[in-house]
């Protein structure tokens, strides 16, 4: 039987009509990304409407794309698409919008950082130098400067037979859960936020309103709600002489 502590409900606001969708059928958070393709053909519509203002150096895909009447789209955004960029959605200068990305109202990306394969819920941040491959940022969730939400492990070398990686797997009190996905990056609840240059291992899934500290890097696994995850760091002064 699915676990009830893991519900997208228990990580998300699904008030939201919008938010509601994505996750409509699944199980667990990480089953959203799953059906990530087919939610996009139907926000886009399996077409380009560019109803907000596109200025002279980003340059738009020819993949389906739709940007908001009231979108901010800096010069020098590079959007691949499929994409769908919400109402009030700003991408600043250097965003680097790939394949398959939902952003849904108010969320950022911004200076050189990198979405990939990924759900921005609204009002969701990752405003300087982050990647954000695989993953899902719940609503208000910020990305401290130079964070990076990785997506595959070191030791994920397709199999020679097959030609598929591994699936990544998590334990949730000595039961291992096979998450179906050989990508995935961070599952971040409402609210959380990372301090910069932290590091999300392949697999992390990050309760709301937990706070992960600076220069951590976090290991794959569920990790809980309303925390404070910090590195534990001694510092020695010496005298110059």
């Amino acid at each position: 039987m699915p676990i009830s502590a893991l519900f997208p409900s228990n990580f998300f606001d699904l008030t939201d009509p919008q938010a509601a969708a994505l996750f409509e059928g699944c199980e667990y958070p990480w089953d959203a990304l799953k059906s990530l393709h087919a939610r996009l053909a139907a926000l886009t519509g399996g077409a380009q409407t560019l109803k907000g203002h596109v200025p002279l150096g980003s340059w738009i895909g020819d993949a389906p794309i739709f940007i908001a009447e009231d979108a901010i789209i800096e010069p020098g955004v590079f959007i691949v698409g499929p994409a769908y960029i919400g109402a009030r959605v700003v991408l600043r200068h250097g965003a680097y919008v790939r394949e398959n990305v939902i952003m849904l109202a108010g969320s950022l990306l911004g200076h050189a950082s990198e979405a990939k394969h990924s759900i921005f819920l609204a009002g969701a941040h990752a405003p300087h130098f982050n990647y954000i491959g695989d993953s899902i940022l719940g609503a208000r969730s910020n990305l401290g400067a130079g964070t990076k939400l990785s997506n595959l492990g070191i030791n994920s070398e397709k199999d020679p037979l097959t030609g598929k990686r591994p699936t990544i797997k998590l334990d949730y009190g000595g039961e291992v859960l096979d998450t179906g996905l050989a990508k995935l990056g961070a599952i971040l609840g409402d609210d959380a936020q990372t301090g910069c240059n932290a590091v999300l291992n392949p697999g992390s899934v990050v309760g709301p309103r937990t706070l992960i500290y600076a220069n951590l890097s976090l290991r794959k696994g569920i990790h809980p709600p309303d925390s404070i995850i910090k590195l534990q760091q001694k510092t020695t002064v010496f005298a110059r002489r």
